[in-house]
């Protein structure tokens, strides 16, 4: 779920204001950056990201596209750690940068835009912090072997006591029996544990990633031809529509190493709440006592905008929860443009 939408509202000539502050297009960057150790794949989409904009702006033939109204808001999944942040803060982002122990880019990327952008909620605060947006049960430390916050993605493994709830999980669904007297997880296992942490066989990183696991090779299709032998727009929509769905193979076979990898891959995209999420429904519940808080969801504006006021939403308690309908809480703010000369 990783998404960078660009758009653009415009102000008809006429309306109130009608000078060159008002008539400019409102450009809105809304974002769902990729969660987990993935930052160089979050710097590139908010590269991306603005970049849109910029093409944009010069497409609607804007006088100076380095100084758009832009305004950037979104699930950044980091915090000031994460090189999307800085690269919109500081204004670039270069090899000496490193997030979760990688480089995030091969070579300096410059912000296309004439300075870095607002961070809204760090504006006029009188010295207070901006507010966690992400405020949910505190589940690294119990969940990671010697787990901490700044090096949680780095190679993790699972802590004894998760390990210990995962063999006595596969244990209660192994049926199959194997020469050697041990018990593994055949098909009709597989499907019983996915039907309880996904509802329906068929969704899920966790079936994916089984299927492959137990044998499932992704077919590569040809593209049809036409008569002529020319591959046309339509042989590449049926190209699309008959690639065959993914299906645990009948004879496959989950092994505790293959089923562990599963969840290790969960944890590696940072799915933590995900699988705490599997180990209670699976009855194996973590037992939580502390909150994780931090401010993921973040709003930037350019310097051709000024923030008038935003909104902290707070929350002392793990979300989601009978106040908050999701683990993210709403962050929002109101604009005006700035007076031409300052």
């Amino acid at each position: 779920d990783t998404s960078t939408n660009a758009k653009t509202g415009r102000r008809r000539h006429g309306e109130a204001g009608d000078n060159e502050k008002s008539s400019k297009n409102w450009h809105v960057l809304n974002c769902h950056l990729q969660a987990g150790k993935q930052g160089g794949r979050r710097v590139r989409q908010i590269v991306e990201g603005v970049g849109a904009a910029v093409k944009l702006a010069k497409k609607l033939q804007e006088k100076d596209p380095s100084n758009i109204n832009l305004v950037v808001c979104g699930d950044f999944n980091g915090g000031t750690e994460c090189g999307a942040v800085q690269y919109l803060e500081s204004g670039s982002i270069g090899p000496d940068f490193f997030e979760d122990g990688e480089q995030v880019s091969s070579k300096e990327k410059i912000l296309p835009l004439s300075s870095p952008l607002i961070d809204v909620y760090c504006v006029d605060r009188d010295g207070k912090s901006a507010p966690p947006t992400l405020v949910v049960s505190e589940l690294i430390s119990i969940m990671i072997d010697d787990g901490n916050i700044e090096t949680c993605f780095i190679d993790p493994e699972f802590s004894e006591g998760v390990m210990d709830r995962f063999k006595r999980i596969y244990n209660r669904f192994a049926t199959l029996q194997c020469s050697d007297g041990s018990l593994q997880m055949d098909k009709a296992d597989v499907e019983a544990w996915l039907t309880i942490i996904n509802k329906k066989i068929g969704r899920g990183t966790e079936f994916r990633n089984a299927a492959k696991f137990m044998g499932w090779v992704e077919q590569t299709i040809s593209e049809d031809s036409d008569n002529d032998g020319n591959k046309g727009e339509e042989s590449k929509t049926n190209k699309k529509k008959s690639r065959p769905p993914i299906r645990i193979p009948n004879n496959g076979v989950l092994q505790f190493e293959d089923f562990i990898a599963v969840y290790r891959d969960e944890l590696r995209q940072g799915k933590f709440w995900g699988i705490a999420w599997d180990l209670a429904q699976l009855g194996e519940p973590l037992q939580v006592n502390d909150i994780f808080g931090a401010r993921y969801d973040r709003m930037y504006c350019s310097a051709s905008l000024a923030p008038l006021a935003v909104i902290d939403t707070l929350c002392n308690k793990p979300c989601p929860n009978e106040s908050e309908p999701s683990d993210h809480l709403p962050i929002a703010a109101t604009f005006q443009i700035c007076q031409l000369g300052k």
